[in-house]
This record gives C-alpha cells, sequence and structure tokens, in this order.
C-alpha cells in the first residue's frame, strides 16, 4: 500500500449516538484510516458524556472548531421527556447542533447527493439546490400565549433606562385565541448574509434569497435591506469577477421559480422557510441520507455532519444482533467535506484528491447497484444488490483501493 496522508492540523472530531456511532467507527476504521493519518481532536458528543460533563463538552467542541477552523460532527440525540427517563439523565439538555451554531454564529447549508440512478421528482432538476438557513430566531426563539378570555393584547418596547415606552396593539380579543411574539438580530441577520455570499463565492454558484417583505413590511423588509445593503457594499464586484449573480425575490415566487429551474443554486431562507424547504429539496431529490450539511460561520469555520438523526430504530435491531442496511453516505461525505476543506485550508493536495476519490467510490458504488435497502427502493437500475450496513462499506472501500 502507498504511504499514508499525513495531517498538518487537526480536524475537530465530534462523536455521536446510537447507530450513527456506529458508523462513525467502521468509517474510520474501514475508509479513513488505512489511507490517512488521521489527526482529530476529539470530543464525545454522545448523550452520556454530555450529561456526565452537563454539556460543556459541546461549548469545548465549538471552541475548538474556532481554534481550529474545521470540524465534524456525528448525528447526536437531542432529548425529549422520554430520553430524559431512557438515559436517566440530570436533564433535558439542548440540541448540540444549536448550542454549536449559536456559539459559531454559523449559516447552515444543506446539498442533495446527487446519484445518477436515483431520478428527482421534479424532472427538471439536474443539479444540487443548496439550502441555506438562518438559524436563529424567529418562531424557534418565539414567546407565545393562550388567549382565553376576552383581552387585548399590546407589544409593549421599554427602553432600557425606563424612560421611554410605546405600546402596539396586536389584537383585541372577543373570546379564546393565541399570540406570539417573535424577534431577530440585525447582527444575526447581518452573520447570515455574509456566510451566505462567502459560501456563494467558494462554491461559484449564483444565490437567491426570498422573504415575504410585502406583508412583513418592517420584520421581512429588514432581512431584504441588510442582504442588499452588505452585496452593494461588500460583495458586488467579487460576484461579478467570479460570474455569479445575487437575485431576491418573494418566498413565493422563489417556490415557483425553484420548481421550474434546473438547480446548480443556493437559497437562502428564513429560518422557518429553511427548516421547511430543506426537508423538501432532500425528499424530492430523493432522501435525508443523501443530504450534505455544514455550518459556516462568518469568519470562515466549517462544521461538516450528515443532514438526518441518530437511526433509533436501526441501533436497537443493531443491539439484538440483528442485522441493519443503514445507509452511510452522509456521514461519509460530512468526513469527505472536512477532509477536502482542511486540505484546502492548509494546501496539502493529496488529502483534497482523496476526499474527491472516496466521494467518487460511493457514488459508484450506489450506481454499480450494490446499495442499503433504502436506496433499492428508490434506485432505477438493474440487478440491485441489497448489502448490509457493513458490507456495503465494503464494497465501497474496494472502489475505492482501484483509484488509490
Amino acid at each position: 500500500m502507498a504511504r499514508k496522508i499525513k495531517m498538518t492540523t487537526p480536524l475537530v472530531e465530534m462523536d455521536g449516538d446510537e447507530m450513527t456511532r456506529v458508523i462513525w467507527k467502521l468509517i474510520k476504521d474501514m475508509l479513513l484510516e488505512p489511507y490517512i493519518e488521521l489527526k482529530t481532536e476529539y470530543y464525545d458528543l454522545g448523550l452520556p458524556k454530555r450529561d456526565e460533563t452537563e454539556d460543556k463538552i459541546t461549548v469545548d467542541a465549538a471552541n475548538a472548531i474556532k481554534k481550529y477552523g474545521v470540524g465534524v460532527k456525528c448525528a447526536t440525540i437531542t432529548p425529549n421527556a422520554e430520553r430524559v427517563k431512557e438515559y436517566n439523565l440530570k436533564q433535558m439538555w439542548k440540541s448540540p447542533n444549536a448550542t454549536i451554531r449559536a456559539i459559531l454564529d454559523g449559516t447552515v447549508f444543506r446539498a442533495p447527493i446527487i446519484v445518477n440512478c436515483i431520478k428527482p421528482s421534479v424532472r427538471t432538476w439536474r443539479k444540487p439546490i443548496t439550502i441555506a438557513r438562518h438559524a436563529y430566531g424567529d418562531v424557534y426563539k418565539a414567546v407565545e400565549h393562550a388567549v382565553e378570555e376576552p383581552a387585548k393584547v399590546e407589544l409593549v418596547i421599554t427602553s432600557k433606562d425606563g424612560e421611554s415606552e410605546q405600546r402596539l396593539t396586536v389584537h383585541e380579543f372577543d373570546g379564546p385565541g393565541i399570540i406570539m411574539g417573535m424577534h431577530n438580530l440585525d447582527k444575526s441577520i447581518e452573520s447570515f448574509a455574509r456566510a451566505c455570499f462567502n459560501y456563494a463565492l467558494d462554491q461559484k454558484q449564483d444565490l437567491w434569497f426570498a422573504t415575504k417583505d410585502t406583508i412583513s413590511k418592517k420584520y421581512d423588509h429588514r432581512f431584504k435591506d441588510i442582504f442588499q445593503e452588505i452585496f452593494e457594499n461588500e460583495y458586488k464586484d467579487k460576484f461579478r469577477e467570479k460570474g455569479i449573480s445575487y437575485f431576491y425575490t418573494l418566498i413565493d415566487d422563489a417556490v415557483a421559480r425553484v420548481i421550474r429551474s434546473e438547480g446548480g443554486f443556493i437559497w437562502a431562507c428564513k429560518n422557518y422557510d429553511g427548516d421547511v424547504m430543506s426537508d423538501m429539496i432532500a425528499t424530492a431529490f430523493g432522501s435525508l441520507a443523501m443530504m450534505t450539511s455544514v455550518l459556516v460561520s462568518p469568519e470562515g469555520y466549517y462544521e461538516y455532519e450528515a443532514a438526518h438523526g441518530t437511526v433509533q430504530r436501526h441501533y436497537y435491531r443493531y443491539l439484538k444482533g440483528e442485522e441493519t442496511s443503514t445507509n452511510s453516505v452522509a456521514t461519509i461525505f460530512a468526513w469527505t467535506g472536512a477532509l477536502r476543506k482542511r486540505g484546502e485550508i492548509d494546501r496539502i493536495k493529496d488529502l483534497i484528491e482523496f476526499a474527491d476519490k472516496l466521494e467518487a467510490s460511493t457514488l459508484r458504488t450506489i450506481e454499480e447497484g450494490v446499495m442499503t435497502k433504502d436506496l433499492a427502493l428508490l434506485a432505477e437500475v438493474e440487478n440491485k444488490k441489497v448489502v448490509n450496513t457493513e458490507q456495503f462499506l465494503e464494497e465501497i472501500r474496494k472502489r475505492l483501493e482501484e483509484v488509490m
């Protein structure tokens, strides 16, 4: 075997939970460590360790990404009441992804992994569509209240010194109803905009942005204005030099245009829109298990992960000693994305080429008819061979060996 590829700077490696944790180790053992002198700073973000450290380990991992610039994360459990009981947790810990996003002030970019034998539901789509989701505020940090009787609801803005106050009537209720108050920050919107513009330049792709500013004349219009101002002042010339464009439209018009398009662009969305549209794009292209996800900060820190969860159902079968056929493609692409970015930053050509070869070998495995059970339901290829979790990785390794 040829010499192993050397790394100069560590990746921040964040281990996870359940079936994806099992796959994580298999990928390292079978597809990475035989070819790379893997250099990582390891953080165990499995639920037991988060509980033991009172979630400090998640904060430490996020700060390590700030130090080293690139991280790769396994899927993790965000506990609900059922999980608190199952794992005997001290409390219902927050989502690790949300904690890391907040510390890095990052924007999430999700894009489908295209395989020739899996056709998108939308027949015009030829190229991936990347969703850029603002990951702060709006309905996710909203204050809600159920109004049970006739009442006047007001929005009250009091200055910090308490000397001035504004009161806006939300609604005068004649009977039961519901209310919600939500917010965002100029600083966060500015970070979102810069992350989107920088990622578009990095990917050499057009950037679309959409809100509903005709209805939300202050809230959504603020997003539109901030994006436009930053583009005009900081990015217009850079976009022209790269031959790409920035395009703004209303969210409903954007949906119509996306469906009629051939793809090949980045679609920036507010928090809720991005949450919905990323799942729509993933499903229409094939599967959440075939979706890349990268968190990008305005300072240029990168964190790669799979877009899906911990595959709990398969894990319980695995614990019983039963065979599983779990799709590992998105987790493989999390590693290749991080390794490629590490190679780009550190100027290690071999590392970049390895990432390219591993991705190509993974896609070739599927296109030659060897796949996990979930892909067999989607793929249009003759003589499909459905394999188990470990066999799929072994088939990828065979094809990787041919090009190394």
